[in-house]
């Protein structure tokens, strides 16, 4: 990332905060959520039984911090092994794009994901935590999907 990059990072972070978001539910389930951009269906999944079946559910809001941020976690958390991601995508960042073309191709010898059409998807997680995600995680890919009822079939 360039210096003007960060400098307009840091300014919207000042400006329009965006705190990080997760709920832990059952952590002797192998199942997580992850619901992308949409706050008001992570805000139901929080709210509902649903999070007795899951071990957590958080958002993904960018294809570099986020992505660093769930790969950490996963290898942290080795009872996780499914991610349902479904919500709607960042517009322009497409975090669930890279999502899952880290997980089907990983990233170049510069960090870069693979594939990837988001803006800055530059990862910091070492090849071997990112070998993780990949052998041992199932994507189960809906993205765009905001219906509960719909996201519960995939668990219940």
């Amino acid at each position: 990332m360039n210096s003007l990059e960060n400098i307009i990072g840091d300014l919207c972070k000042i400006i329009l905060p965006i705190q990080e978001e997760s709920y832990i539910g059952n952590t002797d389930s192998s199942i997580s959520i992850c619901t992308l951009s949409s706050m008001e269906l992570l805000k139901k999944i929080s709210n509902s039984e649903l999070l007795n079946h899951i071990s957590i559910v958080g958002r993904l809001l960018s294809e570099n911090k986020g992505i660093d941020s769930m790969i950490k976690y996963l290898n942290q958390n080795k009872k996780i092994k499914t991610i349902i991601v479904c919500g709607k995508e960042v517009y322009g960042h497409k975090a669930g794009h890279s999502l899952f073309e880290l997980h089907k191709n990983g990233i170049d010898n510069c960090g870069r994901i693979i594939n990837s059409v988001s803006p800055n998807p530059f990862l910091t997680v070492t090849k071997s935590e990112i070998n993780y995600f990949q052998k041992e995680i199932n994507l189960i890919n809906l993205i765009d999907e905001t219906n509960l009822v719909t996201i519960k079939n995939f668990i219940i």
